[in-house]
């Protein structure tokens, strides 16, 4: 055999060698893609970072996961959202919680008032909240679900894969299907008996008005980028602002009057009377609130009615606030537009945000 021969079946059983790898590694890529995309369903991440547990204990609860069908709705006690999803989650657990599914709420606090425990042991009592809280005060949780928004739902089976992913209000039969047909899948896998109704809670959602005022911030670092403090003085950082009272008003903004301490998260009234005047458009009002204080409130300066009071105030158009919070002030069946002042006596009085529905 002569050397060119030789050259040559060499240099090809070297390149069959290498067709054969680059084969046997497309294929193993092939396969790999396959199972990724196959199971392209995430885990459920671990509960991290929690500062306390409420209504259970953190070796409890960790048992208690085990095989259970579970939804974890990210909540924080002072978001309005929030607080309109907790008859359907409350609903839900007093219904399935014996057939298989746990619900773990996962309070990821908007304000800092919101990681005190006692704070929100006040609020789970408020709402009726029997099944276990845990507090994700460092949004550690929040982080590891990747998540932006509240409220969020989760819901994993009972092998611990995330099924499905709610953002906001609504969609609650669409949930339900979804707990009865996991709670389903994992009495067959486990051999048990499925005991689940095909019957859905029903409770009356709150409808949305189409347009309304959006959400108004007092703090100067959460209301960045927003064109929602109308009066002329604007944002001081950390200085306490002389504000006065507005010539003219303007729609979906918020004019405090007297002297008010610009925080990050919220003005504090710095003497013992001052007024919060905002104009909008909407069925519901709301206001954020921390510290003692008296209320009275005024819409299009004749003093505030039965027909729109909202369920926080205490007589005729007053309204005494404490615990820091969420308080109702405007309830309407339909969408109503008005000039709303609120004329506040208690200083150190703290205003967050105004929410509306």
């Amino acid at each position: 055999m002569n050397a060119e021969i030789k050259t040559g079946i060499i240099f090809g059983g070297i390149i069959i060698v290498v067709i054969i790898f680059l084969a046997v590694l497309f294929i193993g890529l092939d396969e790999s893609a396959s199972i990724n995309q196959d199971s392209g369903i995430k885990k459920a991440p671990n509960l991290v970072g929690i500062s306390h547990y409420l209504n259970i204990s953190s070796e409890e609860l960790t048992k208690k996961m085990d095989n259970k069908v579970i939804l974890y709705d990210i909540w924080t006690y002072s978001c309005i959202n929030c607080i309109r999803t907790l008859p359907f989650i409350t609903s839900w657990d007093e219904k399935y919680s014996d057939q298989g599914l746990l619900i773990i709420g996962i309070h990821s606090p908007e304000f800092e008032f919101e990681k005190d425990p006692q704070n929100v042991k006040i609020a789970i009592k408020k709402y009726g909240i029997t099944y276990p809280v845990v507090m994700d005060n460092n949004m550690e949780t929040w982080k590891a679900f990747e998540n932006s928004y509240w409220p969020r739902k989760y819901i994993a089976d009972h092998e611990g894969n995330l099924r499905y992913d709610h953002i906001g209000e609504g969609s609650y039969q669409e949930t339900e299907k979804v707990i009865q047909q996991l709670l389903n899948e994992r009495s067959i896998a486990l051999g048990i008996e499925n005991i689940s109704e095909n019957k859905l809670v029903t409770i009356e959602e709150f409808e949305h008005t189409l347009f309304r005022t959006p959400e108004l911030y007092f703090g100067y670092k959460f209301a960045q980028n927003r064109n929602q403090l109308g009066s002329n003085e604007g944002f001081q950082p950390e200085r306490i602002v002389k504000y006065s009272e507005p010539n003219n008003i303007e729609l979906n903004k918020f004019y405090p009057i007297g002297n008010w301490k610009n925080h990050e998260d919220s003005m504090q009234l710095t003497e013992a009377v001052g007024s919060i005047i905002v104009s909008f458009d909407a069925k519901e009002v709301n206001i954020v609130t921390k510290n003692n204080a008296q209320l009275e409130i005024f819409l299009d300066g004749v003093a505030l009615t039965k027909k729109y009071a909202g369920s926080d105030i205490s007589f005729g158009n007053k309204m005494d606030v404490s615990n820091a919070g969420m308080y109702n002030i405007i309830n309407s069946e339909t969408s109503i537009s008005h000039t709303m002042e609120i004329k506040i006596e208690g200083k150190g009085f703290k205003a967050f945000t105004f929410t509306f529905g």
